[in-house]
């Protein structure tokens, strides 16, 4: 069974998370809408030429296939401080240089089948793992990158981040 996950208030996570925020379904179930967006992705992407997926649209931008694993790679860290707030660690996480992560990806020695794997299962752990967690663990409060978040704001932000992406590619990389 699906819990429902309530949307998190503004002092739940930085200001800068507000244009992740503005894009989910306040009303709607987090993990519901983890699991549509899964669908959607998926299927966008599916349907992609390899040109398309290592189409650049201007210099020194990502390709399709860099965003997806950029998506990836923010879901897995963003799902791990999540875990850890949940969990009452009061480390101070630091923050991740997304440039630096793209640029040591290798994306490109790497096929669509081999991310959209790795995409579906992070995707699957993400909603495990916040599907498992209390909702007193959803409402504790940590510390990344300087900022305080709550474990639930964590999972929206994973959730308006990819959206925020997918956006971008329709309208940049495939104009739609």
């Amino acid at each position: 069974m699906i819990k429902t996950i309530d949307f998190p208030s503004p002092k739940e996570y930085p200001p800068y998370a507000e244009m992740y925020m503005k894009l989910v379904k306040k009303d709607g179930s987090l993990l519901e809408q983890l699991q549509s967006s899964l669908k959607k992705t998926k299927r966008l992407i599916n349907n992609l030429s390899q040109e398309e997926l290592d189409y650049k649209y201007a210099k020194n931008k990502w390709s399709i296939k860099e965003v997806l694993v950029h998506i990836i790679d923010d879901e897995r860290i963003y799902g791990y401080r999540a875990l850890s707030f949940a969990r009452n660690d009061k480390t101070n996480f630091p923050g991740f240089e997304q440039e630096d992560y793209n640029l040591y990806s290798d994306t490109s020695e790497r096929t669509i089948n081999n991310i959209m794997e790795e995409y579906e299962a992070i995707r699957l752990s993400t909603i495990t793992l916040f599907n498992g967690l209390s909702d007193r663990s959803l409402k504790r409060i940590g510390i990344a990158n300087g900022h305080e978040a709550s474990a639930r704001a964590l999972g929206y932000h994973i959730l308006g981040h990819e959206l925020h992406h997918i956006q971008l590619i329709k309208k940049l990389y495939l104009k739609r």
